[in-house]
Order: C-alpha cells, then sequence, then structure tokens
C-alpha cells in the first residue's frame, strides 16, 4: 500500500460535476416516459502514465465504432460520442431506465511530452484505450557513468 498519495486539489470536482448533472437531469426529466433515459452523461475515464506513453480508458458500453470520435487539437484531447437509447423495445416494456444515454464530451489537456503524431486508439469490449506516446527526448533514461578512484581514496 502506498503511504503517500499525490496533492489533488481539484480531483472531485468532476465526480461532483458529474453527480449534479445527473441530479439536475433526473429532476428535469422524470416522468416524460424515454426522456428520462436521455440524461447529459460522461464515461468514467482513468488516466495513468507509463515510462513511455500517457494511456487514457474511458468506459463506453454499448456503443458503436462510428459514435465515438477521438481527436487531438493544440494539445488538448477530446472524446466525443453517442449512447444510443435502444429503439427496438417499446418505451411500455421497460420497467426502470437508469443507464445515461445521449451524447458526451470529455477533454484533457495533454503535456508537451505527449508525441501527438503517433497517438492512436483502440475500442474492445466497451472500453476505448487512448495511447499517446512520449516524445523521445522526454522519456527518462539512465547514463552509467564510471568512476575512476586515484590515490588512497582520501
Amino acid at each position: 500500500m502506498n503511504a503517500i498519495s499525490r496533492l489533488e486539489p481539484f480531483r472531485g470536482l468532476s465526480t461532483l460535476h458529474d453527480q449534479v448533472s445527473r441530479l439536475f437531469n433526473e429532476t428535469i426529466f422524470q416522468g416524460r416516459g424515454e426522456e428520462s433515459a436521455l440524461t447529459t452523461w460522461a464515461p468514467a475515464v482513468d488516466i495513468y502514465e507509463t515510462p513511455n506513453e500517457l494511456v487514457v480508458k474511458a468506459d463506453l458500453p454499448e456503443m458503436q465504432e462510428k459514435d465515438i470520435d477521438v481527436r487531438v487539437e493544440n494539445n488538448l484531447l477530446t472524446i466525443r460520442g453517442e449512447r444510443k437509447f435502444e429503439k427496438n423495445i417499446s418505451e411500455d416494456n421497460y420497467l426502470r431506465v437508469e443507464r445515461s444515454y445521449g451524447s458526451f464530451s470529455r477533454s484533457f489537456s495533454l503535456p508537451n511530452t505527449v508525441n501527438t503524431e503517433s497517438i492512436h486508439a483502440d475500442y474492445k469490449n466497451g472500453v476505448l484505450t487512448v495511447n499517446l506516446p512520449k516524445r523521445e527526448e522526454s522519456k527518462p533514461r539512465q547514463v552509467k557513468i564510471n568512476v575512476n578512484v586515484s590515490g588512497n581514496g582520501r
């Protein structure tokens, strides 16, 4: 277990924003049939760093590749998409709708260390993985330095 954690003063704000948006939309659309399922949503995202790249993983279950758009512009990664409500099932057949549907957009500032020409994304099993390789000059490197000993060591 890591006893030291990085200070992230704004970490909870996006979660709070998602919760407030969800509450707002549930209140607005409550009792309006199918629209109650068409709330604003934002997919859960994990971002981590390895020595060679940054990796962004977004949960996008039951989406089609054609409904996902990933772009980088001015060092800003933007993931957009739309999860569509199932039209082949009658609204009257639903007993409960808790999952969110509709359009979303998430944007993340990228550090200058990212090689924006080599970014690639894969969508598998409902998870979008965006690999953002680091520029060669920004990767950590080790240099072995030989130490010469002369005299009696004093």
